[in-house]
């Protein structure tokens, strides 16, 4: 008889620690289910960061001294071009 009753204090020693592992599996999961949405909604905001960069790169991506004289040039000569043009639509 005694020989039963550790076996039922073994099971449900066994039962308990079951049921303990079985709900900290599922808060485990549902932790990582909440990590993956983070990373998720991280990524997206990185990607619009990036790409947000990459508009503000284009504006300022000139460094190179001889590239803005260059720019500047075809800037002034673009703008020769409409003022040319302005002055016989105004003739």
């Amino acid at each position: 008889m005694q020989a039963i009753d550790q076996l039922n204090k073994k099971l449900d020693a066994l039962l308990k620690k079951y049921a303990a592992m079985e709900s900290e599996n599922k808060r485990l999961k549902d932790t990582i289910a909440s990590q993956i949405k983070a990373t998720e909604k991280l990524n997206k905001r990185l990607a619009s960061m990036d790409q947000n960069m990459v508009s503000v790169n284009l504006g300022t991506g000139v460094v190179d001294e001889d590239e803005k004289d260059n720019m500047r040039k075809q800037l002034d000569s673009v703008i020769g071009e409409i003022d040319k043009i302005l002055n016989t639509l105004n003739d």
